[in-house]
């Protein structure tokens, strides 16, 4: 979950107030929207979460909307932009593909904030910024089939595949988590996922194995997905 920076410590043991930033108040924000959706997030509450005062959030918006859209911006960068960065220096296609959904997976379901956003989609605001990622995510997953070998118009259908296996996976993992393995059985059943989607379209043989070949990669892929 975005992280909510919080006061310091005078030096006689009071609260020095910090100048809080617009990455601050949009990280409260949506701390906020996972917990209770968009109608948390209000201005004196966040405040409070904060340690601060109304002035601060006047001084950086005009209003709760421009808050939201702040939010929702702070949102798409951190888990779409930033996600498919960390992973742009891995030559493998399929190795990124590999760690990417195991990450985000992991994520969604430790964090309820797209659940929530899904929720709130009959918020334009909401609904506008999930288009927005939603089209960038599965052209990012796309892009990746394609470098695996496959023709684009398949590819995309793969990437939407996978993305679609990803939203419910995340669902089920806020709704009915006893649904899904847990443990190592959790890496096990995504890895049959991914070996199911990189299949070759008409054929029976086996699929193109993302694995890591080693315990130590395997053990730094779980380090850096809880990361």
């Amino acid at each position: 979950m975005v992280m909510v920076r919080e006061r310091t410590k005078g030096a006689g043991g009071g609260a020095a107030r910090q100048r809080l930033t617009v990455q601050d108040w949009a990280d409260a924000a949506l701390a906020a929207m996972g917990e209770g959706g968009l109608s948390a997030v209000a201005v004196e509450p966040l405040a409070a979460r904060l340690g601060t005062t109304k002035g601060s959030f006047y001084w950086h918006f005009t209003n709760r909307d421009a808050l939201i859209e702040a939010a929702l911006d702070r949102w798409a960068q951190a888990r779409t932009e930033s996600a498919i960065a960390e992973l742009a220096d891995e030559p493998d296609p399929g190795e990124r593909l590999r760690r990417l959904f195991l990450r985000a997976t992991r994520r969604a379901a430790e964090d309820p904030l797209e659940v929530s956003l899904l929720a709130s989609a009959g918020d334009p605001r909401v609904s506008a910024a999930l288009a927005r990622v939603t089209d960038r995510r599965i052209g990012h997953i796309a892009d990746l089939f394609v470098e695996l070998g496959f023709p684009e118009d398949e590819a995309h259908r793969r990437g939407l595949l996978a993305y679609t296996a990803y939203l419910g996976h995340t669902q089920l993992s806020h709704s009915v988590p006893r649904s899904l393995p847990d443990g190592p059985a959790r890496e096990r059943h995504l890895d049959a996922v991914l070996e199911t989607l990189l299949h070759p379209a008409g054929t029976s043989g086996p699929a193109p194995d993302v694995r890591p070949s080693n315990p130590q990669r395997r053990a730094a892929d779980a380090t850096a997905e809880r990361g």
